[in-house]
């Protein structure tokens, strides 16, 4: 599932060819992906002036014209492709029309993009733009790992009395909006904390030392266009490359990383998840 730094690097991807552009028309080639589209999403899209692109959590969200806002989710397989771009950055000719191009976008300055999910658990959604903070998939976010108020003194708080493991407390969305599997793993091991610590028995120090760290290991993963595992790619197609960088994640079995550590990365598993740690460096 694709995590914050890989939609953050599609959003990136898609702002050149999307913002200030218009949408000439859109292809809605099914009635549902993992839940069904709203009623008359071709012609509500239709138009409409994309005046910028955001991100909250691992959703993109385009704001229109119109005061309405697409909201899109990626899901296990989703992928955006940019085609026939103006500025020169992506491939020229549109491609063949594949089996699983469920949404295609037609801006007005020749650009296409086209949402490709094989697994449709990928999601769209048109919501008014001044309320789209309640709508159900945004309402019960925690904040931003990137923006101003997840803080030390946020996080210290947001741990206290909690008696999950620090791994399940940063992968819920409700404490941090955006944080996956992969980067929970990475920030905990640069962070020195064992995954299976619980969260309320972290001393104030060592949650705080978390938010910079947490930040760093997501600035990363978004300079080298995010994780690519299995079907994530950018927006102009290619892959992403911070899995060569990864210390723990899927590294089962591996010398750990660190400088005079003989210890080697294990794999437990935590609420159905596979967590990679070293047992020796993280207590």
């Amino acid at each position: 599932m694709p995590e914050l730094p890989e939609v953050e690097t599609v959003r990136r991807g898609l702002a050149p060819v999307m913002e200030g552009a218009t949408i000439a028309r859109a292809d809605v080639n099914r009635p549902d992906l993992r839940w069904p589209f709203p009623a008359n999403m071709a012609a509500r899209l239709a138009g409409q002036k994309v005046l910028g692109l955001r991100r909250r959590s691992k959703y993109i969200l385009a704001d229109l014209a119109s005061g309405e806002t697409l909201l899109i989710h990626l899901g296990m397989s989703g992928r955006m492709l940019i085609s026939g771009d103006p500025l020169g950055k992506f491939v020229h000719n549109h491609p063949a029309p594949e089996k699983h191009d469920h949404v295609v976008f037609h801006m007005d300055n020749g650009a296409r993009i086209t949402f490709n999910d094989p697994r449709r658990f990928g999601a769209m959604d048109v919501m008014d733009t001044a309320t789209a903070e309640t709508h159900p998939l945004l309402a019960k976010l925690g904040p931003e790992p990137l923006g101003n108020t997840f803080d030390e003194t946020y996080l210290t708080e947001a741990l206290k009395g909690r008696n999950t493991p620090i791994k399940s407390a940063l992968l819920d969305q409700r404490i941090v909006a955006g944080l996956g599997n992969i980067y929970v793993c990475e920030a905990l091991f640069r962070a020195g904390i064992s995954p299976k610590r619980r969260a309320g028995n972290i001393s104030a120090a060592r949650a705080a030392s978390l938010v910079p760290i947490i930040r760093e290991v997501l600035g990363d993963a978004i300079l080298a266009g995010g994780s690519s595992l299995r079907d994530f790619r950018r927006a102009d197609g290619e892959l992403g490359y911070f899995q060569h960088n990864f210390d723990v994640y899927d590294r089962e079995g591996a010398p750990c990383r660190t400088a005079d550590c003989t210890g080697h990365i294990t794999r437990i598993v935590q609420s159905g998840r596979s967590s990679f740690y070293c047992p020796l460096c993280q207590r």
